[in-house]
């Protein structure tokens, strides 16, 4: 009752701060590091153990034990220390100490350390991308609010949870039900870089005394580094040994495909915005390189965010014309502005989509809203586009059908 009170007077004193525009406002960014995957289908599984122990970060009162082996995944390292505690380093935004149940936060340890202590029970989910992780190591029942409403969820158990009132809605990332998260005991609330946009949103919650985790898996070169995000999240509920067995078998598409030659097709994937630009990936992003893996070659070389290091980038319809138009194929991303399920809808958003090679030749495919919440599963999605360059049998697919 007491931790109650000081949460309802924090947040108190939090939105009398929010409307008065007081405060200060939370880091937007952390670092601006490179991504050091690149544009490589594959990288070296191998990494120098002597360069692990040397670059494990030193906590007082702590002794390092190990770090957690990573394939693909390059934003984020786990340490593993005497007694049960664990430090996540996300590269490009802060230092998480996992303190065991039962055990002390150390003392003088840095102020830019966010502490979480286990167990945690009563979880915040606001990066939508990330349940089907939690979904995958038998993790749902930790996840106790919820960003989505029900009918937004497309990760079957997560909408059950909520029908059955196991997991109750708390609120969009943007705006928060601050007073359900603190009668809820809320221990963590796990956002995806949206939440960069909103810096008060994340001040408030932490006031509250409720530790924020930020997801930067969207900022995976590589498609099965999003899905090795599963390892970090099993080191927060202590389910190691589940989160490899599932990654291992995701990561198995990858053995499948190795040797198979390049079609050397094209491809183009994107989506309408509602101003008419037309927003692709970048060149390095996790998308081309499923593109790579399944046999073509994505349509956009070289192509960087001259802003920042978000995955997505906006062209004019006259630049994306300029490259897309010989494209052999073209894929909607239908998890952001909806689905569109011909070609004439598409052609409806501009006119001249009529003039692609790939709308003439009837190679024109769209994702649903489901992949958005499939992280767990990406390695389908590579299987799909693998079908769709090969003339496969498109019944087959998971995520893409063709517009007619």
């Amino acid at each position: 009752m007491k931790m109650r009170r000081c949460r309802i007077t924090a947040l108190m004193l939090s939105a009398a701060l929010l409307l008065g525009g007081c405060g200060s406002t939370a880091a937007s960014g952390g670092n601006s590091g490179n991504n050091s995957a690149g544009t490589e289908a594959t990288k070296d599984t191998t990494k120098d153990a002597a360069d692990k122990t040397k670059k494990a970060p030193e906590i007082e009162g702590l002794t390092y034990e190990a770090t957690m082996d990573l394939t693909y995944a390059t934003e984020f390292d786990v340490y593993y220390y005497k007694d049960g505690y664990k430090l996540i380093d996300v590269h490009e935004d802060k230092q998480y100490l996992i303190v065991p149940e039962g055990e002390e936060e150390p003392e003088n340890l840095a102020d830019d350390i966010v502490v979480i202590q286990q167990p945690t029970e009563n979880i915040y989910m606001a990066a939508t991308a990330s349940m089907s992780l939690f979904d995958a190591i038998g993790g749902i029942d930790k996840v106790k609010f919820s960003g989505l409403e029900a009918s937004g969820w497309y990760v079957e158990s997560a909408k059950e949870a909520m029908e059955s009132g196991a997991m109750t809605f708390a609120g969009k990332y943007s705006e928060p039900d601050y007073e359900t998260l603190v009668d809820g005991d809320c221990d963590l609330a796990i956002e995806s870089t949206m939440i960069l946009h909103t810096p008060k949103v994340q001040e408030m919650i932490e006031d509250l005394g409720i530790p924020v985790f930020v997801d930067y898996s969207s900022y995976e070169s590589h498609p099965l580094g999003r899905t090795e995000w599963i390892k970090l999240y099993g080191a927060l509920l202590n389910k190691e040994e589940e989160a490899d067995t599932f990654f291992d078998q995701q990561a198995h598409v990858i053995e499948e495909l190795k040797g198979f030659e390049n079609t050397e097709k094209t491809v183009a994937y994107f989506y309408v915005s509602t101003d008419g630009s037309i927003v692709v990936r970048k060149s390095d992003d996790y998308i081309p390189s499923m593109i790579e893996i399944a046999g073509g070659r994505y349509a956009f070389k070289d192509l960087k965010n001259p802003d920042s290091n978000a995955p997505s980038v906006k062209l004019t319809m006259e630049e994306f014309y300029a490259t897309a138009v010989d494209a052999d194929y073209l894929i909607y991303n239908g998890t952001i502005d909806g689905q569109v399920n011909s070609i004439s809808e598409l052609e409806a958003k501009n006119e001249l989509f009529s003039e692609f090679k790939a709308v003439k030749d009837g190679n024109v495919w769209y994702t649903g809203k489901n992949l958005y919440q499939a992280t767990d599963t990406v390695g389908e999605l590579i299987k799909d586009m693998h079908l769709m360059l090969t003339d496969g049998d498109a019944s087959q697919m998971t995520f893409l059908e063709k517009m007619e």
